[in-house]
C-alpha cells in the first residue's frame, strides 16, 4: 500500500496534507524517514510512525451506537442527519454503513461496519438472528397478545409474521414490554401491534443476537466492539 494511501485511510489528514508531513520528514517506516509519497509499505509488518505516534493499521471497523431519535439510518441523505454524520472523521474514513435499519423514531442498538460479509450473515432471513425491543404501548396488553404473538400476527398487507416473543414488563394505560422477533420488516414492531389494536408509543432496541447495547452509552454515542462481544454477535441464537 502506498505510504500517502494508508496515512489518509488512518485519518492523518488528506493526500495533500500527507505529502507535507512527508516532506518535512514527520513520517518513519521502521525508523527512516519517508518522503516519497508513492513508497509502498506493509502495514502490518512494518512500523509506521508519524511525528512519533504509531499508526495503527485497520481495514475493518465494527461499532456500536446507542441510536438517538430523530437520525435516519443511512450512510448519506441531502436533507436528513444520519447516523454517518454522527461519527468522527477518522471513523467516517474506513466507510461503514449501519447493519439493518432502525426507524428515524426508533432508538438503541444500531451495528455499523464495513464487514459485508458481517453484515450479510446478521440481516439473511436464514440465519434468524433474534432482535430484542424495549416498548412503551398505549393500550393494555395482554396474556392475549402475549399468546398471538407467539403464534404470529397477521398485518395489514396480510402478511403473517414468525412468531415472537412478548413478554409484558407492566401492564396498564401504558404498557411496557420486551420483544423478541427474527424478522426486519418495515415498520415491524409498530405493525404486529396495530394488528392487535395497540400503538406503539416508545421504542428502543436493546440486542441484536448475543450483543446487548452498553447502558454506558448516551444516545447519539458510539464505541468500537470489543474482541468478545464480536465473537457474541456471531453466536447462533434461537428462541
Amino acid at each position: 500500500m502506498r505510504i500517502d494511501k494508508l496515512l489518509a485511510n488512518m485519518g492523518f489528514g488528506t493526500r495533500k496534507e500527507v505529502k507535507q508531513l512527508l516532506k518535512k520528514g514527520a513520517v518513519l517506516v521502521d525508523g527512516i524517514p519517508v518522503k516519497d509519497s508513492k513508497t509502498k509499505v506493509n502495514p502490518e509488518m512494518q512500523k509506521v510512525t508519524v511525528h512519533g505516534e504509531e499508526v495503527v493499521f485497520k481495514d475493518t471497523i465494527y461499532l456500536m451506537m446507542n441510536k438517538p431519535p430523530g437520525v435516519i439510518s443511512a450512510t448519506e441523505d441531502h436533507v436528513q442527519e444520519t447516523v454517518i454524520d454522527l461519527l468522527e472523521e477518522q471513523d467516517q474514513i474506513l466507510s461503514p454503513f449501519p447493519v439493518g435499519r432502525l426507524d428515524k423514531d426508533t432508538e438503541g442498538l444500531l451495528i455499523l461496519t464495513n464487514d459485508g460479509q458481517l453484515s450479510h450473515s446478521l440481516l439473511s432471513p436464514k440465519k434468524h438472528v433474534p432482535k430484542t425491543y424495549y416498548a412503551k404501548i398505549e393500550g393494555v396488553v395482554t396474556q392475549e397478545d402475549v399468546d398471538a404473538f407467539n403464534d404470529g400476527v397477521t398485518l395489514e398487507d396480510g402478511y403473517k409474521t414468525k412468531p415472537g416473543a412478548l413478554s409484558i414488563l407492566h401492564s396498564g394505560e401504558v404498557s411496557e414490554i420486551e420483544l423478541i422477533i427474527t424478522e426486519g420488516k418495515f415498520h415491524q414492531v409498530k405493525r404486529m401491534f396495530e394488528a392487535v389494536g395497540k400503538k406503539v408509543t416508545y421504542l428502543k432496541r436493546i440486542q441484536m443476537g448475543g450483543l446487548k447495547l452498553d447502558e454506558k452509552l448516551k444516545l447519539g454515542e458510539y464505541r468500537e466492539l470489543t474482541a468478545e462481544e464480536l465473537e457474541r454477535l456471531l453466536e447462533r441464537e434461537v428462541f
